[in-house]
């Protein structure tokens, strides 16, 4: 049967439709998949004490009855939040819930905590009374990545940022009061932690932020972010060196010149020597930084996670599996920090590691869902 024209011009037309639809499901799906990720995490994580107060909920399968929030959570929220406003999901007020929340939780120091601080109560929980109350001290990780997304807020909402510099100023300047160690050079885990101590010379390898660091150094002008970066750095170089995987463990003790992992249940779990649910963010908080040392402890990492049939829920720092099973919270910083390095021998995890996105995203775990919503969102582009 001979074609006429008019039905070559209609099958021309049906394939130029069919080719456009498939482009567009191809720009649009990551888009796609990054807000609804984000709408799913808000929805099912973050909740609202007050009309003016936010904070994301981090108890056992996401309990909405008994719920806990942590410094850790509130700055991973107030991050994701900054993203989100970026490609228009979240509003300014949604970010000042997060800040006004983290302000009416300050933590403070002394031998009577007297002294208040701009550092955030690590936790707050209800108690057999029902009362929601906080815990004393802090937690490093939570105030720095609070402190950075006020700095990011400031360059987002330009009528409102010099209130959200002052703030990040003022928790900068208690970070270095009250969580740091002179004498290493490097951050302690927390504003408990003194010169008198046990814990004094205690990293926690995911404090480690090279491009966190960077980003407060230039916002407050002051220079000890350089110096912590250069010591906590170094003190990575020297952990990554002592093992063929370049993995490191959840905590080291520290020198200013040396680091060794630490023994198991040495602060938190049997895990603690291990390359854990700590240190499996290290991963995400070296991808973006330009520093040689950064990314040369970063891939050799990859490397040794490339050649793994598939990567699993914690290793010792030799390289032997600690449990059969994945877990998103190993994935998801692998898969970021794979992002940042496309076309560099390391795409197999690329793909293998996007299988965090081939479900739904769980609703019963805080800290799979948000680090892979942080994933989705810094890596999906």
């Amino acid at each position: 049967m001979k074609l006429n024209k008019y039905t070559w011009i209609f099958v021309g037309l049906i394939a130029a439709v069919y080719l456009g639809t498939l482009l567009w499901v191809r720009v649009t799906n990551p888009v796609c998949l990054q807000q609804n990720m984000y709408r799913t995490w808000e929805k099912s994580y973050v909740m609202h004490p007050g009309a003016d107060q936010s904070f994301v909920n981090t108890s056992t399968n996401n309990n909405h009855q008994k719920p806990v929030a942590l410094s850790e959570s509130q700055g991973y929220g107030m991050w994701i939040t900054i993203m989100a406003a970026k490609k228009g999901w979240a509003s300014q007020k949604d970010f000042d819930r997060f800040v006004d929340y983290w302000l009416a939780h300050r933590d403070y120091v002394g031998d009577q905590h007297q002294t208040p601080t701009y550092l955030m109560s690590w936790r707050q929980y209800y108690n057999r009374h029902h009362q929601w109350v906080a815990d004393v001290n802090s937690a490093t990780d939570g105030d720095v990545y609070i402190d950075v997304a006020l700095v990011a807020a400031a360059r987002q909402w330009p009528s409102k940022a010099d209130y959200y510099r002052s703030l990040a100023k003022k928790l900068s300047s208690d970070i270095l009061a009250y969580e740091y160690n002179p004498q290493t050079r490097a951050l302690t885990v927390g504003d408990w932690v003194t010169k008198d101590s046990a814990y004094w010379r205690l990293m926690r390898t995911s404090d480690v932020m090279p491009y966190v660091f960077k980003i407060l150094a230039k916002a407050t002008g002051d220079s000890r972010w350089q110096t912590v970066n250069n010591a906590m750095l170094d003190r990575l170089v020297d952990l990554s060196r002592q093992h063929h995987t370049g993995l490191v463990p959840d905590f080291a003790w520290i020198t200013r010149d040396s680091a060794k992992p630490v023994k198991p249940n040495t602060i938190s779990t049997k895990q603690d020597g291990n390359y854990s649910f700590n240190a499996c963010r290290v991963p995400m908080m070296l991808a973006a930084s330009d520093d040689p040392r950064a990314q040369k402890v970063l891939k050799k990492m990859l490397r040794f996670f490339s050649h793994q049939q598939y990567v699993t829920a914690g290793y010792s720092l030799n390289g032997k599996r600690l449990v059969k099973y994945q877990s998103a919270s190993f994935s998801a910083p692998i898969f970021l920090a794979v992002s940042h390095h496309r076309g560099e021998g390391y795409d197999n995890l690329f793909d293998s590691q996007k299988y965090i996105f081939s479900h739904p995203l769980t609703r019963k775990n805080y800290y799979d869902a948000t680090l892979t919503v942080i994933a989705a969102l810094e890596g999906l582009n």
